[in-house]
């Protein structure tokens, strides 16, 4: 029988390792996976054999950053070697155990450091940190150089020792120390490790001839690699490629013929780094497979196979291009976070009932800077497989949930899947709540995919949905249930000015769910996440958009936008030309325009029409209501604090695993 997607399960050879399909699970940076001791924890067992089991081919542990091994503190970037080594050895020992049931590889990273992407750290030249461009690095002797590849060496028998086949060197992408050696614009030293690109890469070729010298031929080394970093200086991204200082494309398939030749055995390539943050961890507004075109020329220079990331996770794009012979397999770091089965599902012929990643970068990645625990907006138990599951159910209770927002879906879900017998009430006709208007944009029609999995799930356990159903607390109290969840969502703030309530006038939920806009100069009210997105739909219509923020940034309110996000958006913003006037309160709206306060006085700006996006406040709720009725009642979502998909589903899965 013909399949679309076979080319992704047939088998691939990593050098001397034989893959049962072309799925990796991406290297992520999730500090839970590891115990005080450096030892992978109950949860980063947990978290590798679910990827495992869900189909996954090979999975990569992320880059030893934790406890273990070579760097990141000065002045080698040096952590103390592990902890306890041997309680290292034995979690390893039974990871692999646990991955050899479903047939499953591991290749462990091991990073030379993070030079300039981390304060305090050394770099291969004095050059600005990332993080503080007005600082600048210390610059590493050679003698630290060549410390450090014997670090990582030794690091790699120890992993051999461990029973692991191979390791990934971490990494020539990104920007980290290995990277900023590769490249002119950093590597401004006048010994054998800068100068020509033989030079910039030699500490990549003592790595792998080091490696193989002491664990044989067989034991396989990748590198990570950007095969361009689309920057056009310090903190300066190019949203296009367009004025390039760092890695040209051209010179990313150079470096993949030299590694080759040096003796690593596959490449796993994507592109940016943290000047480009966006090309490094893709939000919603990259579209999927931006990174194909540079990896099938990178495949057309080499011999050995090429590992894709970056924003491949499309099944019919994956299928197709590895089909093609453009690509060998394909990374999934983030939609693996959001789905752990992913690679089975599309065995199985349920695209459909994938767990789609969304491209916040909120739980994850954005999470991980933020210093709080890192997993996935959409996932709330990855990486806390073990310690947060859904809790055994002592006693089915009848559960009604009131809303059918995103919040209303997770917790239904949670408490069906769990045995409750569960009935979700929603007012309007639609499941879906925020979810609607955010995905009205072209660029984050992944929403609609999340809405859609979560009705497929809601529809699969049997929840009772009924829709056009507004309850009040007498229709609760009638209906008699054990338990209410209260995800009645928010509701927008209108500002209190004159003709806020003219004809000219829309709030952004209904514009973007069908509300006509008219007009040529459009006004949007409010500068955070959803005000931003307006304007820059309206933008790429070809419409003339002013946006109003009475903070003096843009994106300064609210939950924070990650930086990846919120670097693209701003670059969109102004490639689409939109007007930004911060600082800047609304006044009073006219039939044709607006009158803001600024700094120097009030202005007139010009507006057929003006888009409300101001931010949003809970919803009035039921619970106070309901006390004493017998009923226990909890409040989830943005009914209980306005924040993003991320905590809406968070909030929910916490009440529901419990109930």
């Amino acid at each position: 029988m013909f399949y679309p997607y076979s080319a992704l399960f047939q088998p691939l050879q990593l050098g001397s390792l034989t893959l049962k399909n072309r799925f990796c699970a991406g290297p992520l940076t999730l500090p839970s996976l590891f115990d005080p001791q450096g030892a992978f924890s109950p949860d980063g067992l947990a978290y590798f054999e679910a990827r495992a089991k869900g189909g996954f081919g090979l999975i990569y542990t992320g880059a030893f950053h934790p406890d273990v091994l070579v760097d990141p503190v000065h002045p080698l970037d040096s952590k103390q070697p592990l902890k306890a080594p041997k309680a290292f050895q034995r979690s390893a020992v039974e990871l692999l155990e646990r991955l050899d049931a479903y047939g499953a590889k591991m290749l462990p990273q091991v990073s030379m450091g993070y030079g300039r992407n981390a304060m305090g750290c050394y770099g291969p030249s004095e050059i600005p940190y990332y993080h503080d461009p007005a600082k600048t690095t210390p610059t590493l002797t050679k003698e630290q150089i060549q410390q450090k590849i014997r670090q990582m060496i030794e690091t790699a028998a120890f992993l051999k020792a461990c029973g692991f086949p191979g390791i990934e060197v971490h990494a020539m992408h990104w920007g980290y120390l290995l990277d900023q050696f590769a490249l002119s614009y950093m590597n401004h030293r006048e010994d054998e490790y800068g100068g020509a690109l033989e030079n910039r890469l030699r500490c990549a070729r003592e790595i792998v001839e080091g490696v193989k010298a002491a664990c044989g031929s067989d034991f396989v080394v990748s590198m990570r690699l950007a095969l361009k970093t689309y920057i056009k200086g310090y903190n300066h991204p190019s949203l296009h490629g367009e004025d390039e200082v760092g890695r040209t494309l051209e010179e990313g398939v150079e470096i993949c013929r030299r590694l080759e030749a040096y003796g690593y055995d596959c490449l796993s390539v994507d592109f940016g780094q943290y000047d480009s943050f966006y090309y490094a961890a893709p939000p919603c507004y990259m579209e999927k497979g931006r990174i194909l075109d540079l990896a099938e020329q990178a495949k057309a220079a080499v011999n050995i196979p090429i590992l894709c990331g970056g924003g491949m996770d499309a099944p019919e794009l994956a299928g197709a291009a590895i089909a093609a012979g453009k690509i060998d397999a394909v990374v999934l770091g983030r939609p693996s976070l959001a789905d752990p089965a992913y690679p089975q599902k599309v065995e199985r012929g349920v695209l459909a009932d994938i767990r789609p990643c969304i491209g916040c970068n909120q739980g994850c990645i954005g999470a991980l800077k933020l210093g709080r625990r890192a997993g996935c907006a959409v996932n709330p138990q990855a990486a806390r497989e073990a310690s947060f599951s859904p809790l055994p159910v002592f006693a089915k209770k009848d559960v009604l949930v009131v809303g059918g927002g995103v919040a209303g879906m997770e917790a239904a879900r949670t408490a069906a899947s769990r045995g409750h017998t569960v009935t979700l009430c929603e007012g309007s006709a639609q499941l879906g709540g925020s979810l609607l208007p955010a995905g009205a944009h072209h660029f984050k029609e992944v929403l609609n995919q999340l809405n859609r999995w979560y009705q497929r799930q809601l529809d699969k356990l049997g929840v009772t949905i009924q829709r056009n159903t507004r309850l009040t607390s007498q229709d609760i109290l009638a209906r008699k249930p054990d338990s209410v969840i209260l995800a009645v969502g928010a509701e927008l703030v209108v500002p209190a000015v004159p003709g806020i309530t003219g004809s000219n006038v829309v709030d952004c939920v209904a514009a973007l769910t069908g509300a006509p806009v008219s007009g040529k100069k459009l006004v949007v009210i409010g500068g955070g996440l959803v005000g931003c997105e307006t304007a820059l739909g309206y933008a790429q219509e070809g419409r003339e958009v002013t946006m109003v923020e009475a903070l003096p940034n843009l994106l300064s309110a609210g939950i924070p936008v990650p930086e990846s996000n919120q670097q693209m958006l701003e670059d969109l913003l102004e490639e689409a030309k939109v007007s930004i006037r911060t600082g800047s309160r609304l006044v009073q709206v006219n039939p044709d325009s607006v009158v803001i306060a600024t700094a120097q006085g009030q202005e007139t700006l010009p507006a057929d029409g003006v888009i409300l996006a101001a931010g949003f406040r809970p919803r009035p709720s039921l619970s106070a209501e309901l006390t004493g009725s017998g009923i226990e009642v909890y409040q989830v979502g943005d009914g209980c604090k306005v924040g993003s998909v991320m905590t809406a589903i968070a909030t929910a899965y916490t009440v529901a695993r419990a109930l």
